[in-house]
């Protein structure tokens, strides 16, 4: 492939990594901001899942060099890790 085409769709993977984490940020405004009634309806199972395998897709982005896999990815640890620990404070240990 034309290393210039591939530059270019690195850049834009990075940008399209990066829209399922921040598009998390309206609900952890909902979460902190509703506290409870919108916790309980959270499952906190699914967003460790995420958390975790967010954070084993950055580890592999490192290894791999692979700045597109890591961006989204460690953003994705961050955001997903907030809801997982917002629910825990507003809700504490639940599904």
């Amino acid at each position: 492939m034309d290393t210039s085409l591939t530059a270019r769709f690195d850049r834009f993977m990075i940008v399209a990594g990066l829209i399922s984490p921040i598009a998390t940020i309206p609900q952890i405004i909902k979460l902190f901001l509703t506290h409870e009634e919108h916790a309980t309806g959270q499952s906190l199972t699914t967003w460790t899942v995420y958390t975790v395998l967010a954070l084993l897709w950055a580890i592999y982005g490192v290894l791999n060099k692979q700045l597109a896999v890591l961006v989204g990815n460690a953003a994705g640890v961050i955001l997903y890790g907030v809801m997982a620990i917002g629910i825990i404070m507003q809700a504490g240990l639940t599904f």
